[in-house]
């Protein structure tokens, strides 16, 4: 994928970090799960659609509320590794592998839509008319971000400049508690209901944070063979020298609540 907004226009590969996506990236709080139902949405029957749904972790974390989930991404080895996570765990969901502007399904299809860690990476042009199209009369559009902050956790400060080292395209760095970005485009389909930021610690291994970090956009989908193994080395040697065997990484979670007009 390539993004000329994104990582100065340098391609990144999310089907590369896959298998580090399945293991590492399942870290979303209970707090996070708990909002989300108590805007009314993703539980008792209703049908809805993940988009860049990675390895299934918001669906998987979610199905036990009783909606019924299909799931989208772009990566092919996501959506493998989603549809193995899930047969495992005995949930039926369904998971297929397509650009979120290629979906297409009948009007009034979805209760809900979620867009989880990927509204950025879509043609709004396309996608906003489109997912509103099928969405049921009043159905709602979520779109969910959790980012952690380099500038008041000094594990993550530390890895983000490791990162910029080897990779100094990378321009996910630098995150600060802010509303998740809600593209003007989704606004002449919907109305926006709510928009909330919330702060939440979240606990790490030393294995499991830089597990984390090699499966960001920066890391895994993006460096060669050689940058990858020398950011590896210098990573986990900075964690072994500044973390704890067990931490916690301060977080934020921003959640946009749009509801089809």
């Amino acid at each position: 994928m390539v993004i000329k907004d994104i990582d100065k226009g340098e391609a990144f590969d999310w089907g590369k970090t896959s298998q580090d996506y399945a293991k590492y990236r399942d870290i979303y709080p209970q707090e996070f799960y708990d909002y989300i139902l108590s805007l009314g949405v993703c539980k008792d029957g209703q049908k809805v659609l993940d988009l860049g749904t990675g390895t299934g972790v918001l669906p998987r974390n979610m199905y036990k509320y009783g909606a019924e989930w299909t799931g989208s991404d772009i990566a092919e080895n996501q959506i493998e590794q989603a549809k193995q996570l899930a047969k495992e765990a005995g949930m039926n969901i369904e998971f297929f592998t397509s650009k979120a502007e290629d979906i297409s399904y009948p009007e009034n299809t979805f209760d809900v839509i979620t867009a989880c860690q990927c509204i950025w990476y879509f043609n709004h042009d396309i996608t906003a008319p489109n997912f509103a199209k099928m969405l049921k009369p009043g159905g709602k559009f979520l779109i969910l971000y959790m980012g952690w902050l380099p500038y008041e956790d000094e594990i993550a400060g530390k890895s983000e400049e490791i990162i910029l080292k080897h990779n100094p395209t990378w321009t996910g760095f630098g995150d600060t508690v802010h509303p998740v970005l809600v593209p003007d485009q989704y606004l002449e389909y919907f109305n926006k209901l709510s928009q909330k930021e919330f702060r939440v610690d979240i606990p790490f291994t030393r294995e499991g944070w830089h597990g984390r970090m090699r499966a960001c956009r920066g890391v895994g989908a993006s460096m060669n063979e050689t940058q990858l193994a020398a950011w590896d080395k210098e990573h986990f040697e900075m964690l072994e020298k500044n973390a704890d065997k067990k931490f916690m990484v301060k977080h934020y979670v921003s959640i946009a609540e749009l509801q089809v007009k």
